[in-house]
This record gives C-alpha cells, structure tokens and sequence, in this order.
C-alpha cells in the first residue's frame, strides 16, 4: 500500500502541509504536486472541477508522492465512495453538523462490517497497489469540516465518532455563523475564540485539527495554535498572485521610466 504522506506527517508528530485545487486541469495538478507538498486537495465543493476532471487530476498527482485528497460536495455516500474508488486517500465532508452526520460519513469511507463502503477501487487500486481492500480504511483520513453554529455546539458529539481522524476549518462559512464577514485569515475575537475552541476540543478527543488559509504568515499562526493540517490558498489565488506580482514589478519600472523620459 502507498504511504499517505498526511498520516506519516502525524505519526512523527509533524505538520501536514496542504494545497488547494481549483483549477480542472491535470498539467496544472501534475505542477503542484512536485512541488513538496504533503497533500493537494480537490476542491469539488465550490470549485469548477467535474468528476473527469478529478480524475485525471489525481491520475496527474500519483506522478509523485503527494497524497491525494477531495472536498466533496455535500455528505452524499455516493460521491465520497466514487472519489475514493478513483484514489482519494483522504476525504474532506462540508457541512458535518452532528454526530449522525459525521457518523453517516465515516460509514461510506470504511468497508464492511465497520462501515458500508461498496467494494470496486477501480482505479484506487492503481494508485494504492495490490492490498487495498486490506488497508484502505487504516489509510484514508476522514476530515468533518466545522463550519456552523450547530456544528459548534456539537462539538464533543461530533469528535466522539469512531473513525473519524479530524475536523477541519472553513473559515467564511464559519465566519457566517457567527455574524461575520465570510474570508480567510480571520482576525475577528469570536473568530478566534471559535478557532481556538474547535483546536482545543481537537487535542481533547485526539484528533487532528485542520484549517483553511489564506497565506503562509496566517498557516505560520495556526500551526502554532496546535493546528497540523494547514491549506495554503490554491493553484488559482497563487497563480494570480504570482502574476500580479511580477505585473506590479515591470509596472513601477516602467512608470518611472517614462516620468524621466520628458
């Protein structure tokens, strides 16, 4: 079976550092993965990938050793299966706000008897190697995404699950909740105090906590905050940051150029 470099990070009590796609391109997936990150995650949520896409994404990452995660759209059993079947080695669910949730989640991810995944890791198997049906469920990691007041208020129930391996931040719907603006990078005091509280609960119950990020400073913050699963803002924010970066750059001196020019 493949390492999942996400639980080796954690084994040796080190941080796993996360990318974001958003782009539904295998070249541009193929680049972020050999760029030393420790996971890429899909984002089939609220990015413009399609299932095809996310295939020939993943086929793309498993060029290299970066392990691959999706965010799917919604707790709907079949899609989290689909994704796994096509080599996912970790699952971000949106939206889990109860134990029945996280529970509900849990048993897509695990086959039989511990859960009621349908057997069929068609191209899994590619990725894994020939003992996937014995070790997919100790490999994949399942990520309950905390984003609202009622996931907040049921922090203990959730996190009591079995099998569940973390929780993870989205921080603008999260911000939402509790009457903010939504963005990353959050700097509001009930921000915070609900950040801090779902990393505390985290340790409490063992798991790991996650968290999305606009910049590397504010990733930097969280880690030290006990986080160890940091996402660093995605291909698309980081490619229009480069650019405009390197714009600003000719454009100062290409300004100053034509004011001494007269």
């Amino acid at each position: 079976m493949r390492v999942n470099r996400i639980r080796q990070q954690w084994e040796h009590g080190g941080v796993a550092v996360n990318g974001w796609l958003a782009i539904p391109t295998s070249f541009s997936a193929e680049v972020m993965s050999h760029q030393g990150w420790d996971s890429l995650t899909l984002d089939m949520q609220h990015g413009v990938i399609d299932y095809q896409a996310a295939v020939n994404m993943l086929t793309a990452i498993s060029t290299g050793e970066t392990a691959p995660v999706v965010r799917v759209p919604w707790l709907d059993p079949g899609i989290i299966m689909k994704m796994l079947d096509a080599g996912a080695y970790g699952i971000i669910c949106p939206m889990i706000n109860s134990a029945e949730d996280a529970e509900k989640f849990v048993a897509a991810t695990r086959y039989p008897p511990r859960g009621n995944r349908s057997f069929g890791p068609i191209r899994a198997s590619l990725h894994a190697g020939s003992d996937y049906a014995t070790k997919a469920d100790e490999t994949i990691v399942r990520f309950a995404m905390i984003e609202t007041r009622q996931a907040l208020d049921s922090l203990d129930d959730i996190m009591s699950v079995d099998g569940l391996d973390a929780v993870y931040i989205g921080p603008a719907d999260l911000s939402l909740a509790l009457g903010c603006a939504p963005a990353f990078d959050k700097e509001e005091p009930e921000v915070l105090e609900a950040i801090d509280l779902i990393a505390a609960k985290a340790r409490e119950h063992g798991l790991i906590a996650g968290i999305h990020n606009g910049s590397a400073d504010y990733a930097r913050r969280m880690i030290e905050k006990g986080f160890r699963f940091v996402t660093i803002g995605s291909d698309a924010r980081l490619m229009a940051a480069g650019a405009k970066d390197a714009l600003s750059r000719v454009r100062d001196v290409d300004t100053a150029a034509a004011a001494t020019s007269y």
